[in-house]
């Protein structure tokens, strides 16, 4: 049913190349050796650095030599330096737009024009990614009906299907969830989803909490793709050296930590979306930035417009102690206690076949766990549009 790649580590592919070191097959210095030569292989060489204050360290590499020229479908790609055109708006209703927003690093500086702000991979990022065996990592791809959250991952979702559609845009508040085990996420995002099996291709964006791609449990921005339904190397942003997604914006970087976020019963903290299909690519917009894309040779079925598209909220439940996780969705709060307490998405649309943004129609909600995660549609007829509330606590009375 869902179109997110279930649980993938960022630097997946490192476990190839340096696991018989850290698994005792080789010295300590061929293990150094290998990392600092996938270090080398990461991170490009920079015209400017920055220090965050939340610990990343962001290099401003030049346009043409950020990571995704290295996947192999991009080694003659011609960069598309911004889109031809923006959806218009069906004149149905005006949303309230969402403030501006920053992320933690631009407060300490910025990257220059032609360059693109990329996340340092550090030493610690490549040993944590290969300290982890494969029996802990699962990929999962969509299966033609709703998934059993048996199978570790929990959901409170909008699904709208059996359509074609070239994009969606939406606005959703922020938070820092509380996660309780190393190899848990929680996260709030979109999908764009077209074919299936081996063929199923899926296109996302928004926000996370793991601290096992991440290092840390900052809410971070993050963007993904898979064309062919979740199997091999999978990683989340730029991560991995040939990840694919091409960065235009000198302002926001993928990966990088999204603060302040939303408070119980106090401000609310909002990032606007758009992703659209312009010509062969797939662009991404947050707010008024135009952040890069998505190439659209990088897949198989989505050329001609994705078939399902979705949003909300997604955790893993590795039930510790045989028990269901303290996991927060969202806030952490149910969906029925409404703004300002639970989390949400608002003003959402898709791109229809003539390039013009309008409300869904017929989404279907879907939280089989209601207990531990739920959802609930908002009324229509304000200036949110089409929404909804989402998230929950994971384990309470009513969910042991």
């Amino acid at each position: 049913m869902m179109g997110m790649a279930g649980f993938v580590v960022a630097l997946m592919m490192i476990v190839f190349i340096i696991s018989p070191c850290v698994y005792g097959k080789g010295s300590s210095n061929h293990q150094e050796i290998d990392v600092q030569r996938l270090l080398k292989r990461f991170n490009k060489p920079a015209l400017k650095s920055i220090k965050s204050e939340d610990g990343d360290i962001i290099d401003c590499v030049l346009i043409t030599n950020q990571p995704a020229f290295d996947h192999p479908l991009l080694k003659n790609h011609t960069i598309q330096l911004r889109p031809s055109f923006i959806p218009k708006v069906d004149s149905m209703y005006t949303k309230k737009k969402a403030k501006a927003m920053n992320q933690v690093w631009n407060k300490n500086g910025e990257c220059p024009r032609n360059t693109v702000p990329v996340r340092r991979t550090k030493k610690e990022d490549i040993l944590r990614a290969s300290a982890e065996s494969f029996g802990k990592r699962t990929h999962r791809s969509i299966p033609p009906e709703y998934i059993s959250p048996s199978i570790g991952h929990e959901y409170a979702i909008m699904d709208l299907r059996n359509g074609k559609f070239f994009g969606t845009e939406f606005v959703m508040n922020i938070w820092n969830p509380n996660v309780q085990a190393f190899g848990e996420f929680s996260l709030a995002q979109t999908w764009l989803v077209s074919g299936e099996g081996p063929n199923l291709n899926s296109i996302e964006a928004g926000w996370q909490v793991s601290q096992q791609i991440y290092g840390d449990t900052n809410t971070r921005l993050f963007v993904f793709w898979t064309s062919n339904g979740y199997q091999g190397k999978l990683c989340y942003n730029l991560a991995c050296p040939d990840h694919g997604f091409v960065q235009t914006s000198n302002v926001f970087t993928v990966g990088g930590s999204l603060n302040p976020v939303s408070q119980y019963d106090g401000d609310q903290t909002e990032i606007s979306m758009l992703i659209w299909k312009d010509g062969e690519n797939w662009w991404l917009k947050i707010g008024e930035e135009n952040v890069g894309y998505w190439p659209g040779n990088l897949f198989t079925s989505l050329g001609n417009g994705a078939t399902t598209v979705q949003w909300g909220g997604e955790i893993v439940n590795l039930k510790t102690d045989g028990k269901h996780t303290t996991t927060d969705m969202g806030s952490g709060h149910f969906a029925d206690e409404g703004y300002k307490t639970a989390s949400y998405f608002r003003n959402i649309r898709v791109v229809d076949e003539t390039n013009t943004l309008r409300e869904p129609q017929g989404p279907t909600p879907f939280a089989p766990n209601g207990d531990c995660y739920s959802i609930k549609v908002g009324d229509g007829g304000t200036s949110w549009g089409s929404h909804f509330f989402f998230g929950g606590p994971g384990q309470n009375e009513r969910c042991p």
